[in-house]
């Protein structure tokens, strides 16, 4: 039943009008119908009283003729009485003499017992009743009582009134029919011309609901037309264009925030890895010193390196991240997705020895159209994840399918999961489990990041499953 209810303002405004106009012509016709049984029935209880009981009473004192019995035709008076005439003389509450007038005379009546009891309870009143007679139809009569205590009954056919109001009930039906098929074209026709406004403004909502809002440059659709500012869909219209100003206004700000910000990320990041370099060059040479070296200094020159190594690492991921912000092209071409897997798991192995490695793979190679570089970056990030994150002994599968469309890649692991906080930014930048990380884990938190922009940037998409004991990360890319 919910289906069948009207979901649109202007259904529902239709259908209000045809409900409302289909009660008004059912009161109408109603009323129509109930006045004209009354009235009809008025005109037919006159007549009966205009004319008496004299057909009742030529039945007193007469011997009840036979059916068909002309001779007991002619001694009822049937001057001046209408065809259908029925007359009934009741003694002490019995039917002793009932007749009808036909064209050709008068006709006695073959009563049942039911007609009978029907006709004994017909009150004395000289009122008209409508009594329903199997034997002949349904009739309005008057009963008054005679002058030897009897009770004589005058009656009339009601079909006449019947026939009457029936038509009227057709004609109706007809007529009102017609006006509320018209009504509902027409107003139809008008609610979609009044509310026009309305649907173009729902139809602006619909466009800007389909822009991608979160990041980059948007280009809002045109406002939506306004209409009388003194009427409510007016007054819609003109708020959602000036909230739409704002909304536009913000987006614009923002985006020029972002894109200093991003620029600001890679100048910076451009500018500082020749510094960064210059270091880590400084403290190897230096520590290539052929004379001997205090234990403090060689420690010190040491870490100046893995530091500036460190930080020249995180220069090319902020670089690298700001490169995929501002939209640079990847190289699109055929890349062997098990070609990479295989190589980025053998990598896995000799820096994670601890952990266990196990590999999941068709049986024919899985192809893609992409950045063959940046996919590797992918598979050793995601992998290094596992392995710094995951105590030794950890089981970390790796597993690859296709649909012939779309290559799946998945990274499974045994460890003890990410915390459930962590989930929902887990892909964003400077995201860390642990934020007392040491720097020797390695762990900037730009390494899911960069998965996520690479993935993205290929069309694809990333997603995490994590729980104590299970935690999957599967990314998906087309054109497979």
């Amino acid at each position: 039943m919910r289906s069948l209810r009207p979901h649109t303002l202007r259904a529902r405004l239709t259908l209000g009008l045809l409900v409302l106009l289909a009660v008004s012509c059912a009161a109408v016709g109603l009323a129509a119908v109930v006045e004209l049984n009354g009235f009809l029935t008025s005109r037919l209880d006159e007549q009966l009283t205009e004319a008496g009981n004299r057909f009742a009473v030529s039945l007193e004192h007469k011997e009840e003729p036979k059916k068909d019995d002309h001779d007991g035709d002619e001694r009822a008076d049937t001057r001046r009485q209408a065809t259908g005439t029925f007359g009934a003389r009741l003694v002490d509450g019995t039917v002793t003499n009932a007749a009808v007038v036909r064209p050709t005379g008068t006709l006695n009546v073959g009563l049942t017992a039911a007609d009978r009891q029907r006709l004994a309870a017909v009150p004395a009143d000289g009122r008209g009743h409508s009594v329903g007679l199997s034997s002949l139809d349904d009739y309005r009569v008057i009963a008054t009582r005679g002058l030897d205590g009897d009770v004589l009954i005058t009656g009339m056919p009601l079909e006449p009134v019947e026939a009457a109001v029936h038509r009227l009930e057709l004609v109706a039906g007809i007529v009102f029919g017609a006006a509320l098929t018209a009504a509902g074209v027409a107003g139809a026709l008008w609610v979609r011309w009044s509310l026009r406004p309305l649907s173009r403004v729902a139809a602006t909502a619909t466009r800007v609901s389909e822009l991608p809002l979160a990041s980059g440059e948007v280009a809002l659709p045109p406002r939506a037309p306004e209409s009388d500012p003194r009427g409510e869909v007016g007054r819609v219209a003109g708020a959602f264009n000036r909230m739409l100003g704002h909304v536009e206004d913000a987006l614009t700000k923002r985006h020029a925030s972002e894109e200093r910000l991003r620029s600001f990320a890679a100048d910076a990041s451009h500018e500082l890895r020749t510094p960064v370099a210059s270091v880590r060059g400084h403290a190897e040479l230096a520590l290539l010193h052929p004379g001997p070296l205090p234990p403090e200094i060689t420690r010190a020159l040491q870490r100046i390196a893995a530091e500036s190594t460190r930080m020249g690492a995180m220069v090319d991921d902020l670089l690298l991240l700001a490169r995929l912000d501002a939209g640079r092209p990847l190289e699109r071409a055929p890349v062997d997705l098990t070609r990479l897997v295989l190589d980025a798991l053998t990598d896995a192995r000799a820096t994670g020895s601890g952990h266990r490695w196990e590999l999941d793979l068709p049986e024919d190679p899985v192809t893609v159209t992409g950045d063959a570089h940046r996919l590797q970056q992918v598979l050793a990030n995601l992998l290094s994840n596992a392995r710094l994150h995951t105590p030794a002994g950890t089981k970390v599968t790796v597993t690859l399918e296709t649909d012939g469309t779309t290559a799946s890649l998945k990274v499974h692991d045994d460890g003890p999961g990410i915390p459930e906080d962590i989930q929902p930014g887990v892909f964003e930048r400077f995201t860390r489990a642990d934020r007392s990380t040491k720097a020797e884990t390695g762990g900037a938190g730009l390494g899911l990041s960069i998965v996520a922009a690479v993935v993205e940037a290929h069309g694809g998409s990333v997603t995490l499953e994590s729980g104590p004991g299970s935690t999957t990360f599967t990314v998906r890319i087309g054109d497979a």
